[in-house]
C-alpha cells in the first residue's frame, strides 16, 4: 500500500484519523491520491480552449429496441440511488429523499413504488440499492423498514460511502472541531460509488447473481425510473459506460455539461468548479454547450470489475 505511506505530515495525520475511524484500505488509498493532487496545486480546471461543444447525441425516441432484448437487459439490471446528501438547503437535517413530495409520500416512497411496479410489470428481480453516507444511513434504513419486500436476491438495500477528514487550506491538515466532531468529516463525492461497490463486496455479489448492468441516479431524481428500453439500448451498445443527457435551457445553466476534449477526442463532463472564473460565460451559454448531464448513468458491471481489478481503487476521476 505505497499510497498510504506518506511523507507529508498533513496526509499522515489524515490517514491515521481515517484508520482510527475504521476506514478501509481502499478509502485511504483513494484519499491519499487526491490529497497529493491538491498538495501539488492540481485545480481540475478545464479551460474552454481545451474542449469543443458536444453537438450530436443519439435520441432515445429514435432508437429501435427489440422488446425481448429490452426485457432480458432489464432482467440483468440493478438500480442504485445516490442518497448521501442532506436536505439542509430546504430546512431538513436528514436525508434529502425523506422530503415529502406528493400526498405525504417522500422521494424514498416513490422510488420504491417505481421499482415494485417495474418488478411486477416486467417480471424481473431489479434490486434497488442506496449508497448512503454516514449522515443519511440511519434515517433512510429506518424509513425503508416499512417495505420488508424491498430487498431482492439476498442483497442488501444499501452500502455506505466512506468518510473523509475535512482539510484546512492553510497547511492541508485535518480540521478539529471539539464542539461537534462529526463536522470534521465529509462524505466524498458520488464518484466514490465505483470504489465502494467493490470494497463493500456488493459488486462481486451482483456478478455472482447474474447481473450485468447498473443504472445509477440521484435519489431526488424521480424521472430516472426503471426503463427496459434504456436497458436494452445500453446492452446493445456493448459500451462500458453511458450517460443520459438533456437539452439545456436557461434553468440549467448551473448544471454540468458534456464536451469533447480536443487533445484526444474524449467525451468529458465539466462542472462549475472545473470552469475558470473568467470563462463562466461560456459555461452558462446553453446555446454553445447544449447538453447537460442528468447524472443518470449506465455501467457494465463486468467491465467495471475488470477495470478495478487492474487499476486498484483509484480510477483517476477528476
Amino acid at each position: 500500500m505505497n499510497d498510504t505511506r506518506p511523507t507529508e505530515p498533513g496526509l499522515a495525520q489524515a490517514l491515521e484519523k481515517m484508520r482510527a475511524a475504521g476506514a478501509d484500505d481502499a478509502a485511504r488509498t483513494v484519499f491519499a491520491h487526491y490529497y497529493r493532487l491538491a498538495a501539488t496545486g492540481e485545480t481540475g480546471l478545464i479551460p474552454e480552449e481545451t474542449i469543443s461543444p458536444l453537438t450530436d447525441v443519439e435520441r432515445l425516441a429514435d432508437v429501435d429496441v427489440d422488446e425481448t432484448q429490452a426485457h432480458d437487459a432489464l432482467a440483468q439490471t440493478v438500480m442504485i440511488k445516490l442518497n448521501g446528501g442532506l436536505g439542509t438547503s430546504m430546512g431538513l437535517d436528514r436525508a434529502k429523499t425523506l422530503l415529502p413530495v406528493r400526498d405525504g409520500q417522500t422521494f424514498l416512497d416513490l422510488i420504491v413504488a417505481q421499482v415494485r411496479h417495474a418488478r411486477e410489470r416486467y417480471d424481473v428481480r431489479l434490486p434497488l440499492l442506496f449508497m448512503n453516507s454516514f449522515r443519511t444511513r440511519a434515517d433512510t434504513l429506518t424509513h425503508l423498514e416499512r417495505y420488508p419486500d424491498l430487498a431482492a436476491d439476498g442483497l442488501p438495500v444499501d452500502f455506505l460511502q466512506s468518510a473523509e477528514p475535512k482539510i484546512r487550506v492553510d497547511g492541508l491538515v485535518p480540521v478539529t472541531w471539539p464542539a461537534d466532531p462529526t463536522l470534521e468529516w465529509c462524505p466524498p463525492g458520488h464518484g466514490e460509488v465505483y470504489t465502494r461497490l467493490a470494497s463493500s463486496g456488493v459488486l462481486d455479489a451482483l456478478l455472482e447473481r447474474g447481473y450485468r448492468y447498473l443504472t445509477i441516479a440521484n435519489g431526488d431524481n424521480l424521472g430516472a425510473a426503471p426503463d427496459p428500453r434504456l436497458a436494452g439500448w445500453f446492452a446493445a451498445t456493448d459500451a462500458p459506460y453511458a450517460a443520459e443527457v438533456c437539452l439545456r435551457t436557461a434553468n440549467d445553466r448551473k448544471g454540468g455539461h458534456l464536451a469533447v476534449r480536443r487533445s484526444d477526442g474524449q467525451l468529458i463532463l465539466r462542472d462549475t468548479a472545473q470552469t475558470p472564473a473568467d470563462q463562466m460565460h461560456y459555461f452558462t451559454d446553453e446555446h454553445r454547450h447544449r447538453y447537460f448531464h442528468c447524472n443518470n448513468l449506465w455501467l457494465d458491471l463486468q467491465r467495471l470489475h475488470d477495470r478495478l481489478s487492474q487499476s486498484g481503487p483509484v480510477l483517476g476521476l477528476p
